[in-house]
This record gives C-alpha cells, sequence and structure tokens, in this order.
C-alpha cells in the first residue's frame, strides 16, 4: 500500500507563489512515476507536472515557464513550485504515484487527498 499526503496549497493573489508537497510512504515501484494534477469547479482533473523514476519531467503547456516539479534525493517526496500564480490555476492539487504506462488511466495508482490553491485577481 502506498499513502499521499500533500500539504502546501492556501490563498494567494496573482502573481504570487506557493510550494506545494507530497509525502509518500509505504511500498516503492519500478517504473512508477509521480505527478501532480489538478481539478478545478465543473472541468475534469488535468495533469500539471509529472517526473517519471528516470528523472524526465513534463509540464502542461499552461504552466510551463512557471512551475517546478521537483523530488527529494529518496524519491520519496514530490514538490511543485508555483510561481506567478494566475488566477486559472485556483483548483485542488493533488499527488498520485503510478505505473508510469498508465498514465492516462485515472483510476490506476494511487492518489492523495488534495490541497486547495486559490489565487485571487
Amino acid at each position: 500500500q502506498v499513502q499521499l499526503v500533500e500539504s502546501g496549497g492556501g490563498s494567494v493573489q496573482a502573481g504570487g507563489s506557493l510550494e506545494l508537497s507530497c509525502t509518500r510512504s509505504g511500498n516503492t515501484y519500478p517504473a512508477w512515476c509521480m505527478g501532480w494534477f489538478r481539478q478545478a469547479p465543473g472541468k475534469e482533473r488535468e495533469e500539471v507536472a509529472s517526473i517519471g523514476s528516470g528523472g524526465t519531467t513534463k509540464y502542461a503547456d499552461s504552466v510551463k515557464g512557471r512551475f517546478t516539479i521537483s523530488q527529494d534525493n529518496a524519491k520519496k517526496n514530490l514538490y511543485l513550485q508555483m510561481n506567478n500564480l494566475k488566477s486559472e490555476d485556483t483548483a485542488m492539487y493533488y499527488c498520485r504515484y503510478y505505473y508510469c504506462v498508465l498514465a492516462l488511466s485515472p483510476r490506476t495508482g494511487y492518489w492523495g487527498q488534495g490541497t486547495q490553491v486559490t489565487v485571487s485577481s
């Protein structure tokens, strides 16, 4: 089993910054990825950024140049540094640990409970 706990969300004005953290405990599996996803009210959950088992990162076009995903050396903790936040970044942000090849299958892997990010303009 795997447990994921997010923290770091909050309210910030447009142009501000926040850093999200995700602490992973439990089993570790080879070829699994970690990523940040978000869901705004009335919208589908979308991938924000991810990092593969080899350290390769991927970002949604909407956050490129503003968000940075990183992991600690043990690959247990995941971070998302969010700069120049915009009102459209407002959403619940979720941490996910999943088999990389099943990235598009949201029912697979493990999800945290989420942390709310609210950006006011």
